[in-house]
């Protein structure tokens, strides 16, 4: 009996164990901080989305509400762009009046101007709003950039879009641009060019930071085994948003073996389309069967494809609509050239406005023969 009563007790205790376990922790039962919701709904803050967003800040205490709004408001912003900053990043009011003067000071070494700032943050909160352990990290990183001698437009617009590289050790910044300069020398780029090739690919592509130095070796060793030259390899390398580095050479063998049977050319032929329109490297096989069934469907032939492959470089949808409005105006695509398909909106609209031109103002031909009224 004895043993039962011990046997009864222990699963008991084990039960209770287990209801405790599961009991919510005080993180979740924790009331809202009145006062924060309060001030925010003052600020004209959706409350409801960042309940729904980001509650946990609510429940949050201290928190700075009043001294971030009056440092956004010194700085130049208005109650909607509080309001909008508030709402997409909560966070934002954990941060103390101390902390926020001390990133202002560091911000404003890369920003033109107060208005400048305040547009990065209205934009990129997350990225101002950062712990103050990253303050260390953040002025080196800044320090080193200065040295490269990149202007003060780059570098803010690095810490915003990708405040991760500001965050780390600069050691690893170093790195990767040491590695992007001795390539971009090692390929036949000028000395007295680097600098400019390197602010032009930073502000492309903020994000070529991140990247290790390897992946950049490897996608180069790659394309050198496929064929291409130093020369070529600069120039993609110049290309836009630096490519390269966003690469792996399974992805790019995969690609280019199917570019090249879809297009039934050489491997010399497949070298000069991939240098006229690189995305033939970064597009994956479905996004550019995609786009070769669009064109096909259109009647446009693969030798014109070949011939301007920068047309790939559209999406079908853009590309049907294009069509269209040109056989609107009497251009059949399938007998002429597909360069006016290219370029962006705006380059669009102006060959569709000269083929408009031409058609209600046809070119004066001074050696046809005058039509004379019977």
């Amino acid at each position: 009996m004895l043993r039962l009563v011990r046997t009864s007790m222990c699963l008991y205790c084990q039960r209770a164990q287990v209801m405790l376990h599961m009991r919510p922790s005080s993180s979740f039962i924790q009331e809202e901080n009145t006062v924060a919701v309060d001030t925010l709904y003052d600020l004209s803050v959706d409350i409801s989305k960042v309940r729904k967003l980001k509650g946990w800040v609510l429940r949050q205490s201290p928190v700075y509400v009043s001294e971030i709004a009056t440092l956004l408001r010194d700085m130049g912003a208005n109650g909607q762009v509080i309001a909008r900053v508030l709402e997409l990043y909560p966070e934002a009011i954990l941060c103390t009046p101390e902390q926020m003067e001390v990133q202002k000071k560091l911000w404003m070494t890369v920003c033109a101007s107060q208005k400048d700032l305040v547009g990065i943050i209205e934009k990129f909160p997350a990225s101002f709003f950062t712990p103050s352990s990253d303050h260390d990290n953040q002025t080196a990183n800044i320090l080193y950039f200065q040295t490269l001698l990149l202007n003060k437009r780059i570098i803010s617009k690095l810490m915003a879009i990708a405040p991760q590289s500001f965050s780390r050790p600069v050691e690893q910044n170093q790195e990767m641009i040491q590695a992007l300069q001795k390539t971009y020398l090692d390929l036949g780029g000028r000395e007295d060019n680097v600098k400019a090739w390197l602010q032009k690919l930073l502000s492309q592509n903020p994000y070529v930071l991140l990247k290790h130095p390897e992946a950049l070796r490897n996608n180069l060793m790659f394309l050198r085994e496929m064929g291409f030259t130093s020369n070529d390899l600069l120039q993609l390398l110049s290309k836009l948003r630096g490519f390269v580095t966003e690469l792996n050479p399974e992805s790019m063998k995969v690609t280019l073996s199917y570019s090249q049977e879809t297009l039934g050319c050489k491997e010399a032929e497949l070298r000069q389309i991939v240098l006229q329109c690189p995305a033939f490297l970064y597009y994956s096989v479905p996004i550019l069967a995609d786009r070769f069934k669009g064109l096909l469907s259109a009647g446009v032939t693969m030798e014109q494809i070949t011939a301007t492959p920068t047309v790939l470089e559209l999406t079908t949808h853009i590309v049907q609509h294009r069509i269209q409005k040109l056989h609107s105006y009497g251009y059949d695509i399938r007998t002429g050239s597909l360069e006016v398909l290219n370029g962006t909106k705006k380059d669009f609209e102006m060959n569709y406005g000269k083929l408009h031109l031409r058609r209600e103002r046809p070119l004066f031909n001074p050696v046809a023969p005058l039509s004379t009224e019977d």
